[in-house]
Order: C-alpha cells, then structure tokens, then sequence
C-alpha cells in the first residue's frame, strides 16, 4: 500500500533559479522515459514504486514521481523537484511518504548516488524473499552486479521515519544494489541510463535464474576469479552502454507514447 507523505513544506511551483532550465528538462525526460519503460516491462506495483535523480548539478535537490501516478502516466512535468526537508520547489503534488524517506536520506548520505530506483519488480523481489544470497552468480547478466551488490537483512515493514531510510543507505554502503528482505530492492547509479540499465539487467537476470531453480536440477554456478573477470570486462564502456539504452528507449517511447516528453 501507498502512504501519502505530510510534509511541513509547500506545494508548488518556483523558478529554482540559478538551475539550468534546459539541463533540468532533459533529466525530467530521461527520468519519465524510464518510468514508461518500467511500466511496460511490469516493473512496477501499483502506485507505490519510486524513482528519482538528483537535480543537474545540484546535491541537494531531487527529482520524485508524485503520489498516485501509474508508472505509466508520468511524464516529463508531472515529476517533482523536492528539497531534502519535505518542501516540494516545483511541480503538483507530494511524494509518497516511503518514497520521501527513502530517498531523500539516500541521496542526502550518499551524493555519488545521483539515481535511486526502488521497485518491487517480481522477480528480483521474490530473491529477496529466499535465504541466501539473492543472485547465484551462475548466468552471465548476473555478472554484471558481481561484487556490486548487498543485502538489508532488517525488515522492520513500511519505511515512515527518516531511522529506516539511513539504515538502508548505510547498508548500502559502497554497493549500487541493496536487496531488502521481504520487501524489494533499490538501484543506484550515478547517472538515470546507468541506474536504467542496472535496474533492467537485475530483473532480467533475477528471471532466468528463477527459471533455471525452477528446473529441479542444481545450478552451475560460475567460479568466482572467472566472476571477478567478467564483470570487470563488463564495467568497461558500461557507462556508454547505458546511455545507448536510454537513448533506444526514449525513441520507442518518441514513437509510442510521446506524450512522456511534456
């Protein structure tokens, strides 16, 4: 279920001076593309998943979906710009209330974090639900994530209070990826396409490895020097990778639903 956030703040709208209005717009649209995207993969439940970005050249600022969008109704206006205090700067709306605590604290501890996507996507979700370690490390795009991810083991229910989500960034850590028991999981990167690309890869490798435990038969895991290896062969040009990705999304979506972009 989906709480609205109380803020103390404002809703609004303001010219965020000082911001480059044409760099602002381009991440709303990057951010917008990927909630779409997100959508028609399944990514999403309901209202309650959230993503947001760091404000261009800001650490202080960020971009959130508002309360009560589908993932497929966002687009480029309706996201928010908040302040790490509550106080929406521009757009409609409020943030949901987890999505606020969550987000905001991660961003707040950790800047390099300029992206954080938190879904309860299925099938990374149902690995985080299984004792263990979620990702066997035993099919070749879950070696993208080898040495990268970590695990919330504290699942303490809903996140309302900022305790919960300074918990989370500091498990979080030096990881881009946090599995959190029982509940989801949160991508960050240091960029929107780098936070897309990781958080589609996750899902991706999630299934098949879902598909492979579902075989009866055990797994073949991959040892872990040729592990190490691969995902450093992996890393290189990954940024440029991610931008390509982006890039190939928003011209389906430019194509399909254009109406992202305003």
């Amino acid at each position: 279920m989906a709480h609205e956030l109380r803020p103390t703040g404002l809703t609004g709208s303001s010219n965020l001076g000082g911001i480059d209005r044409e760099t602002l717009w381009q991440a709303r649209v990057d951010l917008a593309a990927c909630f779409r995207m997100a959508s028609r993969y399944g990514l999403e439940e309901g209202i309650c998943n959230h993503f947001s970005a760091l404000v261009p050249e800001r650490d202080d600022l960020f971009l959130v979906n508002p309360y009560g969008l589908a993932f497929a109704e966002v687009t480029a206006s309706s996201l928010l710009v908040c302040d790490f205090d509550g106080h929406v700067l521009e757009g409609n709306g409020k943030p949901e209330a987890t999505a606020f605590h969550i987000h905001a604290r991660l961003h707040r501890s950790l800047p390099r974090a300029r992206a954080a996507f938190h879904t309860h996507m299925p099938n990374a979700t149902a690995l985080s639900m299984v004792e263990g370690e979620p990702l066997a490390w035993a099919g070749q795009t879950a070696l993208k994530f080898y040495g990268r991810t970590t695990v919330d083991e504290a699942y303490d229910g809903l996140a309302l209070d900022e305790a919960e989500g300074d918990r989370i960034a500091a498990t979080l850590g030096d990881a881009d990826i946090v599995f959190l028991r029982n509940h989801g999981v949160i991508v960050t990167g240091p960029t929107i396409a780098e936070a897309w690309d990781d958080l589609y890869y996750l899902e991706r490798a999630s299934e098949v490895q879902i598909r492979a435990m579902s075989a009866g038969r055990s797994l073949r895991r991959v040892d872990p020097a040729i592990a190490r290896h691969t995902a450093s062969q992996m890393r290189d040009g990954d940024a440029e990778s991610a931008r390509l990705h982006l890039e190939s999304i928003k011209r389906v979506l430019r194509r399909d639903e254009p109406e992202f972009a305003t």
